[in-house]
């Protein structure tokens, strides 16, 4: 694994996203006049479900594009064509907040979620992640993969935790950056990484991993997914769907995927 590249990817996500827009988001907006969602990465396998659950009282499917939570910022800030907004952090959402991109009244702490380590499905690694844990030495000549350190939610949790472990500086030169989360829990997945922090719902949704060990909740930031309409939103079924995304049948779809739910149920 090349880690220079890995972190050029991610940069690339973070600097480029000015003149970039996800894949077919530009087009699906246009053709089919839907209810458009950025949402981090980590959400993928939950909010399909959920976007699929709500489509008949919000009386359309969303169409939802997946990425960093701090790409899909920059997109919005850079004009990109959204209704929503989820991020995997508090700091991703005031960022918009605070250039007034998206509508204050609207905003809700959504979900929680938990930092893991995980490993290929064959490996035999444990770990019990306290300060003293040798994180360098099971990773031995493999790369730990994880976000973006400076941007990327997860990379971000992670480093914090990695920092009051007392094993950043002992792991640090051997990182596999990723331009989001599912893209580190690829590494890991197809075993050109030892070792990975990734979400725990993510965990849950790729089968070529196995948890080893779990971040205690006092080594980093609550994690904390908000979810708020943007000021430019165009369609007129948004309310529907956040008030969707607040409801019952959403809360244990998302349950169901190992996620917190935060916000009260409609």
């Amino acid at each position: 694994m090349n880690v220079s590249r890995v972190s050029v990817a991610g940069l690339m996500a973070v600097c480029g996203v000015a003149v970039a827009l996800p894949a077919g988001l530009s087009a699906a907006r246009a053709d089919d006049g839907k209810v458009t969602v950025f949402a981090a990465a980590s959400m993928k396998n939950a909010l399909d479900a959920v976007n699929a659950a709500c489509e008949p009282e919000v009386g359309e499917a969303a169409a939802i594009s997946y990425a960093a939570s701090s790409a899909l910022a920059k997109q919005i800030e850079a004009g990109a064509p959204a209704d929503v907004f989820v991020s995997a952090d508090l700091d991703w959402m005031k960022y918009l907040s605070d250039k007034k991109l998206v509508k204050p009244d609207t905003e809700v702490k959504l979900l929680g979620n938990a930092i893991v380590l995980v490993a290929p499905k064959d490996s035999t690694a444990e770990a019990k992640l306290e300060k003293g844990f040798d994180l360098a030495g099971l990773l031995g000549d493999g790369r730990l993969a994880m976000g973006e350190v400076k941007s990327v939610p997860a990379g971000k949790y992670g480093k914090e935790a990695l920092e009051k472990l007392g094993m950043w500086g002992a792991v640090e030169g051997k990182l596999a950056q990723a331009e989001n989360v599912r893209a580190a829990l690829k590494l890991v997945a197809t075993g050109e990484a030892a070792a990975g922090i990734v979400y725990a719902t993510d965990a849950v949704a790729e089968p070529g991993v196995k948890v080893i060990g779990t971040f205690p909740e006092d080594s980093h930031r609550p994690i904390v997914y908000p979810v708020a309409q943007t000021t430019d939103s165009k369609d007129a079924e948004t309310p529907a769907f956040l008030k969707c995304l607040q409801s019952a049948k959403a809360a244990e779809i998302f349950k169901g995927q190992g996620f917190t739910v935060l916000a009260p149920s409609n």
